[in-house]
């Protein structure tokens, strides 16, 4: 890092505060009511009064620009926490039992709260859009803010992802696939049960869930080019409750992980006609169930170009580092990336010498240096786009 990111020490010491408040008290999915006051409160304070709750326990903050003829952009924090039990030792640990911003989203607000207290003291040519956007855990956040109107008109979109792989001071802006989509299977075997020591009488859904979880390995290995990522895990098996009985049914679950739309469709399709042969060689019969989850990330070129040169110009030339390698976990920000141009970034929270603890896990602690360089890049980039849009 080699410029001076743009925040008085009050302002750092407020955010830092804010971030810890949050940190200390996390709330899960839909229940995010505490901070979603706590935020709005924090707004209020610092003279950003256009504010009103969306998507049930979310925020919209609206900061007005410098030509109101240029279309608005927007920025989204995400602001749930998990199911986790914390074990950082921090002196603002979870106060909450059992749950934990174990994913970095006290900061995501913080930054976002952040960037819209630098925006307002120094306004984007168009109207900036703050999105405080809860129950992205659970993948259903997004969908809830864009059926409310606080999105109405806006032409950009921009968000980002604390990530300890990199060191504070670099950011990831890239155009293409991001992250992955997040589709969920149930596949069943119905069968004919059968005394264990006359299996010639069943239909043995068992032997078959065997063979399925083996040919579902060939999707990704013979069906999907070489060169695209793919995932298909079965994740949970369940037949049966004695060992010298032969079931009527077997159960398995999974995810299909997929970068592009025509890949995610190419695996749905494969393990659906998977199931149903390989059920019909054992004399069973299959019902397939997919849910959809959140699609694939995928940054439109224009968009991931704008946001890399807002890196830079907040952080210096060397700042944006690639992400060198593929992501197949999810994020409902895709959501939004199939309504309107944006970018979702990842920025580096990971201190000198520090390790590159994993995202999920009852010991993430992000750098807090981290906050003002999110805060202060996607406030650049809503000055860029609107710069962009006003041309």
């Amino acid at each position: 890092m080699t410029r001076e990111l743009p925040f008085t020490e009050g302002e750092r010491e407020a955010l830092r505060a804010l971030r810890r408040d949050l940190h200390a008290h996390p709330e899960l999915s839909w229940q995010e009511t505490r901070t979603q006051q706590t935020l709005e409160r924090f707004l209020r304070q610092h003279g950003i009064t256009d504010i009103e709750p969306i998507a049930r326990t979310g925020l919209v903050a609206r900061i007005p620009g410098r030509d109101a003829s240029v279309p608005p952009v927007a920025l989204r924090g995400d602001i749930d926490a998990l199911p986790i039990t914390e074990a950082t030792g921090l002196p603002f640990t979870s106060e909450n039992p059992g749950v934990m911003h174990a994913c970095g989203h006290d900061v995501h607000a913080s930054w976002a709260a952040g960037a819209a207290l630098l925006l307002a003291r120094d306004p984007a040519h168009a109207e900036v859009r703050v999105i405080f956007q809860p129950a992205e855990e659970v993948g259903e956040g997004a969908r809830a803010v864009l059926e409310s109107d606080a999105l109405e008109g806006v032409r950009a979109i921009f968000g980002a992802h604390v990530d300890r792989r990199f060191a504070v001071g670099e950011v990831v802006a890239q155009a293409g696939p991001l992250a992955a989509s997040t589709d969920t299977f149930t596949i069943t075997l119905h069968g004919a049960g059968a005394h264990g020591a006359r299996p010639q009488e069943s239909a043995d859904p068992v032997v078959g869930a065997a063979e399925l979880i083996l040919a579902l390995q060939t999707i990704v290995s013979r069906r999907l080019d070489p060169a695209l990522p793919g995932v298909v895990t079965v994740g949970t098996v369940h037949a049966g409750k004695a060992s010298n009985v032969i079931p009527e049914s077997a159960e398995l679950t999974g995810t299909i992980r997929a970068t592009t739309p025509e890949t995610r469709t190419l695996l749905a399709g494969e393990m659906e006609r998977i199931a149903h042969a390989v059920a019909a060689t054992h004399r069973l019969r299959a019902t397939v169930v997919l849910s959809e989850g959140t699609p694939p990330v995928v940054n439109e070129t224009r968009a991931a170009l704008l946001a890399a040169q807002a890196a830079r110009t907040v952080l210096g030339a060397d700042a944006v580092v690639p992400l060198g390698t593929t992501n197949m976990g999810g994020e409902d920000f895709a959501f939004y990336l199939e309504r309107m141009p944006g970018c979702f970034l990842r920025v580096g929270a990971r201190e000198p010498g520090g390790e590159a603890t994993a995202a999920h896990s009852p010991r993430f602690h992000p750098d807090e240096e981290c906050l003002f360089i999110g805060a202060a890049v996607l406030a650049q980039c809503a000055r860029m786009a609107g710069e962009t849009l006003a041309t």
